[in-house]
């Protein structure tokens, strides 16, 4: 069974910087493509960034130029740094492993998230 454990979630004023943390068990981590998802209330959950096996990144518009995605491979370890937060970032954040060439489990497997809130 993979577990996802999201830390560094937490209050934060506007414009202010938060680095988000997600460890995941498992052997096959370097292999994985992961992701940050987010939910606010009465939203849909969506994407914000993604990183696969080899480093390429993809993020959702409204975080271009203030989020970055990256990996630690060594750790099991993808991390979200989170800059010039707005009121409308604030949602739980979910962080997501997709199965790769290495897992006969072909599931989706997702942390329990964690909170940010912007807010002054």
């Amino acid at each position: 069974q993979v577990q996802l454990v999201e830390s560094g979630g937490g209050l934060v004023q506007p414009g202010g910087s938060l680095r988000l943390s997600c460890a995941a068990s498992g052997s096959t981590f370097s292999s994985n493509a992961m992701g940050w998802y987010r939910q606010a209330p009465g939203k849909q959950r969506e994407l914000v960034a993604s990183i696969t096996s080899g480093g390429s990144t993809n993020y959702a518009d409204s975080v271009k130029g203030r989020f970055t995605i990256s990996r630690d491979n060594a750790k099991n370890t993808v991390y979200l740094q989170m800059n010039s937060l707005k009121p409308e970032d604030t949602a739980v954040y979910y962080c997501k492993r997709s199965p790769g060439p290495l897992n006969r489990d072909r599931r989706d497997y997702w942390g329990q998230g964690t909170q940010v809130t912007v807010s002054s």
